[in-house]
């Protein structure tokens, strides 16, 4: 037998291979499952950063997360670049806000062609607790711009309780937005650090009434207070100033040292503990003072001073109250600690004293005005002491104008207390901030007079008509709502006006999250 020929054997091999080849060619090229990107990885597993690729790479910088994925190679194609990132600031949620990126594949079909497939994948990016917070406020802020467009006298807004309307409002319609907005966002973290009585409490009656009420509001945990300082807009400092003077300054001195010294203390603390001041450097902090040293005591921290929001009765811009970051406070004296009695008063027709003022030589305008009109007109009564048997809040309450001037420091509770007896206030000052400013007009309901023009305090109250008198009345009668205490806080009184206050401030500035990419 002749030994078998190989070379008929290999023409046989060559004969059932080749055939079987081209087929297998011509399956791959037209079968639809040749480009399916079906083994690329589901974008939404991209979210949580599940990805099968042995060559995915972590990279993490502080407490920020970056992947940078390279996926492998599939069916006959190679992979040529594959971009998706995962952005995750400390204590971030798993919500996804921005979705983009690219994938490109590189194919070769029978070395004839190159074709390029692009498809989208998904680049997650997370935002922070702060992110988050900003984003909320900036939807604020362009809502309220839409708000102020309108300039109507009258708010658009539905509100069961009370519509802002008039001139007394500088944009009655954008103050409602902004306040409707503040009821739905604004949270306020107290910091729980320090013991009472210097922290955490206040007096509720005397001159100083207003600092107190705010700090046992704030404290009683009302709906604007968070637990969660996260979640916080602003974060309160709850010192009283007022408790600092008792039981710190050593009477005589004037020397303020111990109360700066205990305030130095406390940011100290806080800001060693908490991660809050640091990260703003107290721009989005605030302190609340109605005695006239609180300019004083924030001075002790000059980042209190120049950048947190300062709520003071002291609002004077000659010794660095800055309106685009403080809040005016309204100076209220209540005696009793409670407002009944003080509300209300007779109708214009019944009352009889054009102009009324009664109060101590306390500061060189009070010295200028009972020096040109103590005891010199029965139209302007201006007394230093008031006779036995006469009273004060009859006289208020009798009166057209009631005289508001200016102590040793700008601020004076006679403001709130002609509102209450709805009495046209007339302040007397320089350099002075009324309370609200960035929402009411009080040139529609109070009559503003400089110090130089004391002696023409008649002439400039008799020049007023009886109906513009009358219109100012109405008008005080209207915003007397903003001005008053209520035992337990009510819409748009002088409690949620404050919250306001800061709510602006907060809305002024943009805490930018140092974590995140």
């Amino acid at each position: 037998m002749r030994p078998p020929n190989k070379s008929h054997e290999s023409l046989l091999v060559l004969y059932i291979t080749v055939p079987l080849g081209i087929i297998f060619v011509l399956v791959s090229t037209f079968s639809p499952e040749a480009l399916s990107l079906s083994q690329l990885p589901s974008p939404w597993r991209l979210r949580f950063g599940f990805f099968p690729s042995p060559s995915s790479a972590i990279l993490e910088t502080h407490s920020n997360i970056s992947i940078a994925i390279n996926g492998p190679s599939f069916g006959s194609s190679s992979l040529a670049e594959t971009e998706s990132s995962y952005s995750a600031s400390n204590g971030s949620s798993s919500n996804a806000l921005e979705i983009k990126g690219t994938v490109q594949s590189d194919i070769s079909k029978n070395n004839e062609s190159d074709g390029k497939i692009e498809v989208l994948s998904r680049v997650v990016k997370r935002y922070s607790k702060l992110q988050k917070v900003e984003a909320r406020l900036a939807k604020a802020r362009s809502s309220i711009r839409e708000a102020a467009l309108v300039r109507n006298l009258t708010s658009t807004h539905q509100d069961p309780d009370y519509v802002p309307q008039g001139p007394m409002y500088r944009n009655p319609n954008a103050f409602h937005r902004s306040y409707l907005e503040m009821e739905k966002l604004f949270k306020v973290y107290v910091y729980e650090e320090g013991e009472p009585p210097i922290f955490h409490q206040g007096p509720c009656r005397s001159i100083y009434s207003t600092e107190g009420r705010f700090i046992h509001e704030l404290e009683k945990g009302t709906s604007y207070r968070t637990k969660d300082p996260d979640q916080a807009l602003v974060y309160f400092l709850p010192f009283s100033v007022v408790m600092m003077v008792q039981y710190l300054y050593e009477p005589g001195t004037f020397n303020t040292d111990a109360i700066g010294r205990a305030v130095v203390d406390y940011i100290h603390v806080i800001s060693n503990k908490h991660p809050y001041w640091n990260r703003s450097l107290g721009a989005d902090h605030f302190m609340l003072s109605c005695h006239d040293w609180g300019p004083r005591t924030t001075s002790y921290v000059p980042q209190m001073f120049k950048k947190s929001i300062r709520v003071l009765c002291n609002a004077n811009t000659s010794e660095g109250f800055n309106p685009r970051k403080d809040a005016s406070f309204p100076e209220i004296n209540l005696l009793t600690g409670e407002v009944e009695g003080l509300i209300g008063g007779p109708s214009p027709s019944r009352r009889s004293i054009l102009a009324f003022f009664a109060g101590r030589l306390h500061g060189h305008i009070r010295y200028l005005l009972l020096k040109e009109w103590k005891g010199k007109d029965g139209d302007v009564q201006v007394y230093d002491q008031l006779p036995n048997g006469v009273s004060y809040l009859s006289k208020l309450k009798n009166s057209k104008f009631c005289l508001c001037p200016s102590g040793y420091e700008v601020a004076s509770p006679r403001i709130v207390e002609a509102i209450y007896a709805e009495c046209v206030p007339v302040l007397i000052s320089d350099s002075y901030v009324p309370p609200f400013s960035d929402v009411l007009n009080w040139k529609a309901f109070a009559v503003e007079v400089p110090v130089k023009d004391i002696p023409n305090i008649k002439k400039i109250l008799t020049s007023i008509t009886q109906r513009q008198y009358l219109k100012m009345q109405r008008r005080v009668k209207q915003v007397q709502r903003h001005f008053v205490l209520n035992g337990t806080p009510k819409r748009f009184d002088v409690f949620h006006m404050t919250l306001h206050s800061i709510w602006l401030r907060r809305l002024n500035i943009k805490i930018h999250d140092f974590d995140s990419p």
